[in-house]
């Protein structure tokens, strides 16, 4: 749902090809993401764990390269050990300390950075580190959990997109994200919930009105997250987070909606199960 927050609106929208080399760009990064991402979910443990560090020290950077050169230095430099921490505490079972570590470094990061937007990337990138982690520590749930959040998340992505292109319609944002509609946001979380409810039937799951219920909550939060992103590009008048990834931009660009529905999946999971069995509080109703 990435797009470039800077542009403006068409005048004539049905003049313009709905697809083109970008869409094949796209396939192909997801054709060599896709499966790492699932493969490192499939091992769990520290790959998983190294995996999502990894992507969150990207995220910080490029949070940070948004501010200016210097602050990017600075956060990575607070944040690398704060995240690297958080892995630790949550892979040790003990979740709690990570959310210390966390705000520990929210402190740091106030001091190296613009008022309060070096502390806002460290809870944005901790987010995505410490979220999927938690759910996948679950050893009764976690894959499962990490599954239905994972195609929910790809698929609202790529409904989105294409009923976006091929219906068009009115603007969902226009002043944040011009090239985003309403019909794109309502076929991308239909199309979520029929990916959500694809992974339930599968795992054997039961109670699928709750699991839709869940899955609709879910693919709101990942169209805001894309949303949010939009705005912080636009604030700082930047077409990408970054050029990692041909076709979505940076790791910010391709990982926003995912952060959001992973934190908003996470809070769910511990509500309902606790830090123990985060995963079961998320999918048994």
């Amino acid at each position: 749902m990435g797009s470039d927050p800077t542009a403006q609106p068409d005048a004539d929208p049905a003049a313009r090809p709905r697809f083109g080399r970008e869409l094949w760009t796209r396939v192909a990064s997801a054709l060599i993401l896709v499966p790492v991402a699932i493969g490192a979910a499939y091992l769990g443990g520290w790959p998983f764990a190294l995996f999502w560090m990894v992507a969150g020290l990207g995220v910080l950077w490029e949070w940070g390269r948004l501010l200016s050169a210097r602050a990017a230095w600075s956060l990575v430099a607070v944040g690398a050990a704060a995240l690297a921490a958080a892995c630790l505490a949550v892979l040790s079972a003990r979740p709690r300390d990570a959310a210390l570590v966390l705000g520990a470094a929210l402190a740091g990061a106030g001091l190296v950075a613009r008022g309060w937007w070096g502390p806002a990337g460290i809870l944005y990138a901790g987010s995505l580190v410490v979220a999927p982690i938690l759910l996948r520590s679950d050893p009764g749930f976690g894959l499962v959990a990490l599954l239905l959040l994972f195609a929910v998340v790809w698929a609202t992505d790529i409904g989105a997109y294409f009923g976006g292109r091929l219906l068009g319609g009115p603007r969902l944002w226009p002043r944040v994200s011009p090239n985003k509609t309403w019909s794109g946001a309502v076929v991308g979380a239909g199309v979520g919930v029929a990916g959500a409810l694809a992974v339930a039937r599968t795992a054997g799951l039961e109670n699928l009105s709750w699991i839709a219920v869940l899955a609709l909550a879910l693919s709101a939060a990942s169209q805001l997250g894309d949303l949010l992103e939009s705005a912080i590009k636009r604030r700082f008048s930047v077409k990408d987070a970054g050029r990692l990834i041909p076709g979505h931009g940076g790791l910010m660009d391709r990982l926003d909606g995912f952060i959001a529905a992973a934190l908003l999946a996470a809070l769910i999971g511990v509500a309902r199960g606790g830090l123990e069995a985060p995963s079961r509080g998320l999918l048994i109703w």
